[in-house]
This record gives C-alpha cells, sequence and structure tokens, in this order.
C-alpha cells in the first residue's frame, strides 16, 4: 500500500512539473526502494532547473550538487541578454536559496559556441537530466564542446560507481562517454 501511494505522489509530481517518472511496481522491495530513490533525485535536478527558471527565466546551463557540503544544487542561466546568474535551489524542497548575478565577462569562443548550440537545441538542461536518469542519479548536467561537437554531459552515480554520459542536443540520445582512447569515461 505504501508503495502505491509512493509511486502515485512520484508520478504525480512528475506530471506536474511536466516531467516524467519511471516507477516499478513490481519485484524485491530493496530493488524497488532502490528505483524510487534514483528516481526521486534525478527528478530533483529535473526540479531544480525547473525551480530555476520560473525564478530567472532564461536558459539553463548547468546544474549540479554543490560539492562544498551545503547541499545545495547550483543551477548556471543565460539570460536573452547574454547575462549569467547562479542559481542556488534546495534538493529537498525545490525551494530558491538565492541568485547571484556571474560578474565574470571573459566569454571566450568556446562559451559562445556552447550558448549559440544550446539555443538551437530540441534538448534542453532539463531535459537530458530525465534522459539520463535511467542509468543511475544524476549529479551534475552542463554543456561539454569535444572537439567542436556540443552535447549535454550528464554525471550519474549508480551501485557507487559514477558514469559519464553525453546527451545528444538535438535528439536527446543518451551515451556512454569515451575518453580520447575509447575507454569508458
Amino acid at each position: 500500500m505504501k508503495r502505491n501511494i509512493v509511486i502515485a505522489t512520484l508520478t504525480a509530481a512528475a506530471l506536474a512539473t511536466g516531467g516524467t517518472v519511471a516507477a516499478f511496481a513490481a519485484g524485491h522491495d530493496d530493488a524497488t526502494a532502490t528505483q524510487r530513490q534514483a528516481n526521486t533525485s534525478v527528478r530533483s535536478a529535473a526540479e531544480a532547473i525547473a525551480a530555476t527558471l520560473r525564478h530567472t527565466p532564461g536558459t539553463a546551463l548547468s546544474a549540479g550538487l554543490d560539492d562544498d557540503g551545503a547541499d545545495a544544487w547550483e543551477v548556471t542561466v543565460v539570460k536573452g541578454d547574454g547575462t549569467e546568474y547562479d542559481v542556488r535551489v534546495a534538493p529537498d524542497s525545490g525551494k530558491v536559496l538565492g541568485a547571484q548575478r556571474d560578474t565574470d565577462d571573459d566569454k571566450d569562443a568556446e562559451d559562445r559556441a556552447e550558448l549559440a548550440a544550446v539555443k538551437g537545441a530540441h534538448t534542453d538542461a532539463r531535459e537530458a537530466a530525465l534522459a539520463a536518469a535511467a542509468k543511475g542519479t544524476v549529479t551534475e548536467v552542463g554543456l561539454d564542446d569535444d572537439n567542436g561537437t556540443v552535447a549535454w554531459s550528464v554525471d550519474t552515480a549508480k551501485d557507487g560507481k559514477h558514469s559519464e554520459w553525453k546527451v545528444a542536443l538535438d535528439s536527446g540520445k543518451v551515451t556512454q562517454d569515451r575518453d580520447d582512447d575509447g575507454d569508458k569515461a
């Protein structure tokens, strides 16, 4: 019964934010608990981006769990005029904790190319996080320019293992990231 309530709650929350969520009611309770935990965390990444864009409209360029122990998502947004904002979002509630304009004006050619690529993209940062959700708990999503090809780079954690994924800007297709030697990153 409790599992059905959790599944219904997750599904309703995902639909309310325009997202999707996978919930598995069959199988061993430990396995379904792990699946729910991963989906709840990934959904939080997507919700952090959605909350940020409601607070600070623009284009999300990245989102990641704060690594300084402050327990918050940091989302970078660029507005139409090119100004960037760093927004902090509580991972449990989706509440915006604060927003600060990024005054770093050293936009290089790579930054401009990434911004141009994402403006014409069919897949945004939130959709990239949701697409990679099947691979594990999303801990970070951002743009990556690899030899002139811009894609979303998504870091996940699953069973203590960290993996990196590329999500195509045009199709949303998820592939495992490979280093220069062809090994999994």
